[in-house]
């Protein structure tokens, strides 16, 4: 399991944003995101849009999929064609990683919002710096990183809420101006040879298996396979047994086997609306004991195995079992290994080279209210319908290798 949750008394970071620093990062970046994420390239698109609500003095909210960990640095290739340092809503436990990175986060933006519980002095923040318009301010309101480049999971709909807050909070300033949101679509092409790139990869889950490498497969059916495989293991671990039916009816019935029981145990058999809302849920129920430090050992090892649970729920829910159905892309099958990878290791290596398109939308205006009378949130919803079509129109921008 990664190191997402900490079992500490929760402390709100601010943002301490310094020139120097947020400069010396741009500056740096290219050669980061190479080393540490196999980004060789980029490409930003419709950064006129982004570009006439600075000049503006819009208050910015920036909207974008998450589908790799490196989105947040990505971005960072977007503000510098603006000449802009972005503020990033950013998960408490990035903070708390290393002494580096709680010096260096604050300093080129981010600030730290507590994914279990009600952070209202973050929400009072993000809202500040929208009212304010002097920096936009970027969030990833799928919540999680999906590495599903093809597709747009659930968003939150805090999202909104924040900002027609700001919205509200600047038309009652001295100098009111809007408040608009412009969805971010990061789309990520793999340059290099699919085959000879991921081969390694899974002989060594094969190995981890008792297999011998699939080499008389091809690669997207050796990847099926070992998708197979890995989510048998899982259901002989908490069903007993591993099914004989499709992915698709499969994965459902584990998540439930998981989650159902720790939702009786905690929340009375109170069931949320998708699986991100059960998990975060749940996360919030288990964790206080936790953090007041008042538990026995073996009940601290007992939660700290249900959050282990909960971690590898937030991992099933990215695998939708047609994912690589028909003539998979070259992404999909490097994305479907990635996160083969990562759930067994809690890491990805790099797998350059790829190249990140990075496409802005349209600015959409956030009102001080929400119409009451719509079966959803309009903002969201438009947020959504925007991002895809932004993930349809960025598949023109692959690149034609000679």
């Amino acid at each position: 399991m990664q190191n997402i949750v900490v079992a500490k008394p929760y402390k709100f970071i601010a943002p301490r944003v310094s020139r120097f620093w947020a400069r010396l990062v741009q500056w740096h970046l290219p050669t980061y995101l190479r080393k540490t994420y196999g980004v060789t390239s980029w490409k930003c698109v419709g950064v006129e849009r982004l570009q006439a609500s600075i000049d503006e003095g819009a208050g910015i909210m920036l909207a974008g999929n998450h589908c790799r960990p490196c989105d947040p640095m990505v971005l960072g290739l977007l503000a510098r064609e603006v000449d802009r340092t972005f503020h990033v809503m950013a998960s408490w436990h990035l903070f708390m990683q290393s002494r580096l990175d709680a010096f260096i986060l604050p300093r080129i933006g981010a600030f730290s919002v507590y994914r279990e519980g009600l952070d209202r002095e973050s929400l009072k923040c993000a809202t500040r710096i929208l009212a304010e318009a002097k920096h936009p301010l970027t969030l990833f309101p799928e919540g999680f990183v999906t590495r599903n480049n093809d597709r747009v999971m659930n968003l939150m709909d805090g999202v909104a809420f924040l900002a027609r807050s700001a919205a509200k909070q600047r038309a009652a300033s001295p100098r009111p101006g809007r408040v608009v949101v412009h969805p971010v679509f990061i789309r990520y092409f793999f340059e290099g040879d699919p085959a000879t790139t991921l081969a390694p990869v899974l002989s060594e889950i094969e190995s981890r298996l008792s297999w011998h490498p699939q080499t008389q497969l091809s690669l997207r059916e050796r990847i099926v396979k070992a998708g197979h495989g890995l989510l048998a293991l899982k259901e002989i671990e908490y069903l007993g047994a591993s099914g004989s039916d499709g992915v698709v009816q499969r994965l459902p019935r584990l998540l439930d086997a998981l989650l159902e029981p720790l939702e009786k145990e905690w929340i009375a058999g109170t069931r949320e609306s998708d699986t991100m809302a059960r998990i975060k849920r749940l996360r919030t129920a288990i964790l206080p004991d936790m953090v007041r430090g008042a538990l026995a050992e073996d009940e601290l090892a007992r939660r700290w195995r249900q959050l282990a649970d909960l971690y590898l729920c937030q991992q099933l829910q990215c695998y939708s079992g047609d994912y690589l159905a028909d003539n998979p892309t070259p992404e999909r099958l490097l994305e479907t290994v990635e996160r083969y990878e990562e759930d067994l290791t809690d890491a990805a290596r790099p797998h350059p080279p790829i190249h990140a398109v990075i496409c802005v939308g349209e600015a959409i205006e956030a009102g001080p209210t929400r119409d009451r009378g719509a079966a959803s949130d309009p903002l969201s919803d438009e947020i959504k319908r925007q991002l895809m079509v932004l993930l349809e129109e960025s598949k023109a921008h692959r690149r034609v290798r000679s």
